[in-house]
């Protein structure tokens, strides 16, 4: 508890954390609630108002070119992105880490083949190998969180890879070996805790990549797709030259928005790394 503490007053005493973890939860707020709140409708046509209508005190961010909503469409689009974004995170590190912990400690054959493994992951574009895979298997919530997470895991695996190497001979793993511990149980309470620092730095490089990653997909058209909206698929709408010159509110939003977010995540995510691991010492604010 007193580990935890400390850690959350370091984060605290970093202002720029502070203001990107207030942006981060008030998106996250924001496209939980808002829909249910304000009635937003993402699919609705509004004929009255018509297509590409201009922003107005009914439709803050005007219609799009079937007459729905823009900012309805903005928020609950952005309920995908994080949840891709998030949950191929979550998916990286719940095979990565394992992982990277097994061919670190273990060696042998364990290191040879998970390694091997990973450098056959890398040896490809990660965004062209997504994209034939996304489309092959279907191009659904689900599946891309699947691919994304599932193709991601290498560099969280190389990252505990080589933190375990530098901890495994260490003296306290050293005693705790000979007093007859088991792998796992010296996994679990002994190696993760001395190696998890750097992986929350990659945890929030890791979200950032798959919004971006959904985003890429979704504006080429082979990611999510109407009338499901995402904040990739609203920027879609710019390959059109009418709509990047004439009409900004369109697709300049779901871009801002993107970019702020990943900013947010890669600053929180180095932000966590030096506030769990001393050895970085004490960040300039």
């Amino acid at each position: 508890m007193g580990g935890g503490k400390r850690v959350w007053r370091r984060l605290r005493s970093d202002r720029r954390a502070v203001v990107c973890m207030v942006i981060l939860a008030v998106e996250v707020l924001g496209v939980l609630l808002l829909p249910p709140l304000l009635g937003l409708e993402p699919n609705v046509t509004d004929r009255a108002a018509g297509f590409w209508a201009a922003p107005s005190a009914e439709h803050w961010l005007g219609t799009d070119d079937v007459g729905r909503d823009v900012l309805a469409r903005l928020i609950c689009g952005g309920r995908i992105s994080l949840l891709v974004g998030f949950a191929s995170a979550a998916i990286n590190l719940a095979v990565g880490v394992p992982l990277g912990l097994l061919a670190g400690y273990r060696r042998g054959k364990w290191e040879f083949w998970i390694m091997r493994l990973a450098d056959v992951f890398q040896s490809f574009p990660s965004i062209v190998l997504i994209l034939c895979l996304v489309t092959l298997v279907g191009a659904s919530v689900l599946n891309l969180v699947l691919v994304i997470g599932l193709l991601g895991w290498p560099g969280i695996a190389r990252l505990v890879y080589g933190n375990v190497l530098s901890v495994r001979e260490k003296e306290y793993i050293l005693a705790v070996r000979a007093l007859g511990a088991r792998t796992g149980t010296i996994l679990v309470r002994n190696v993760l805790p001395n190696v998890v620092a750097p992986v929350w730095a990659a945890l929030g490089q890791r979200v950032g990549r798959a919004i971006l990653s959904e985003s890429s997909l979704s504006f080429l058209g082979v990611g999510i797709r109407a009338p499901q909206a995402s904040w990739g698929n609203l920027m879609q709408s710019a390959t059109s030259l009418a709509v990047l010159t004439g009409r900004p509110w369109v697709w300049l939003p779901p871009g801002l928005l993107i970019i702020l977010t990943v900013v947010c995540l890669q600053i929180l995510g180095n932000a966590l790394r030096d506030a769990m691991d001393p050895r970085w010492g004490t960040r300039g604010n």
